[in-house]
């Protein structure tokens, strides 16, 4: 019998069965959207498949009630944690006038729903950095209790917006944590070729920080970290940077094709540590997940998934007339 390890962390049975459900939602989404795209329907597919733990895993750790979240765009697992529908994230697939990222103006990935405390993201990668260094600023200073939690890629580590954000987020110790999600590939690049250093955590020193590299396949892992992260947060102890390591199991996008750039025989031994694979494994060994319970499970998620496909291929686009909308001002200082 494998040791119970979410209990020591604090987590409840029925915490990691929900940990669970989330990850199998976001690869669920995931896939349909890629079967959608390449039937025509919807334009753009970017995946979280191979990341569903690291994601997952850190959301569960913040306080999911004020906690503020910036996300890039492979974070479904986070967004749906946070609180996002698989309906809206649909919708956003489809640009639809209900998408309540963007109304169907943005790709989708550009997360951002207010009400829920996830703020948008842009396509020039890494900005979403200094504006969450800028949300842990403005709680500091109007002493509220939050977190303020980003996540980028391994690739965007080497922009000069996360160097920045990082560097004043160190200087004036702010509530901010810094995940990167280093999945082997910036795009193209593997991350040899990115990196002078062994991790990208080694660069937390120059920021006057700690840095921290965890395995990104073991949601638990990232729950312990994230979780002494957000504490420290709290506690007046500035910003913490974390490197958790996965792998990116499908292309770049729907757009870009991996075989010129990586053997599929790494892809498909990354997909024999795929965290769906090895986080049920440790749901069954302590006796949580059954055949039964997986095969109930899998069929409420494909009838969220079905019904929210339905949906929003059914829903309106956004009318024409409102393609100025939150671009121009209108005379007489409406919007």
């Amino acid at each position: 019998m494998t040791d119970n390890k979410h209990q020591a962390l604090g987590l409840t049975d029925e915490d990691v069965m929900n940990m669970y459900e989330t990850m199998l939602l976001a690869r669920k989404i995931d896939e349909r959207m890629w079967l959608l795209n390449r039937a025509g329907k919807i334009p753009f597919v970017i995946s979280c498949q191979g990341q569903e733990a690291t994601q997952v895993g850190a959301a569960y750790a913040l306080d999911r009630n004020k906690d503020y979240v910036l996300p890039y765009y492979r974070d479904m697992g986070v967004v749906l944690a946070f609180g996002m529908t698989a309906t809206e994230l649909m919708l956003s697939g489809f640009a639809k006038a209900e998408d309540p990222n963007s109304g169907g103006r943005q790709m989708p990935g550009h997360f951002g729903q207010k009400k829920n405390r996830i703020v948008t993201g842009s396509s020039p990668v890494t900005t979403q950095v200094p504006h969450a260094v800028g949300v842990a600023l403005g709680g500091k200073m109007e002493k509220k209790d939050f977190v303020s939690f980003v996540t980028l890629g391994e690739g965007s580590s080497n922009q000069g917006d996360f160097h920045e954000g990082a560097n004043f987020a160190g200087v004036h110790k702010l509530p901010v944590i810094f995940l990167v999600e280093n999945n082997k590939y910036a795009i193209s690049v593997p991350v040899d070729r990115q990196l002078a250093c062994e991790k990208v955590s080694d660069r937390a020193i120059g920021y006057g920080m700690p840095g921290y590299t965890v395995d990104g396949n073991d949601p638990l892992e990232v729950y312990r970290v994230v979780k002494e992260a957000a504490d420290r947060a709290r506690n007046g102890e500035g910003p913490t940077l974390i490197e958790a390591v996965s792998y990116r199991l499908t292309p770049h996008s729907s757009d870009d094709d991996d075989r010129h750039y990586r053997d599929q025989e790494e892809v498909e031994e990354a997909k024999q540590k795929d965290s769906l694979r090895t986080f049920a494994t440790y749901l069954r060994e302590i006796g949580l997940l059954t055949d039964e319970k997986q095969e109930e499970l899998e069929k409420r998620i494909m009838t969220q998934v079905n019904e929210a496909t339905d949906y929003a291929e059914q829903a309106s686009y956004p009318d024409a007339d409102t393609l100025y909308d939150f671009v121009y001002g209108e005379q007489g200082g409406e919007r």
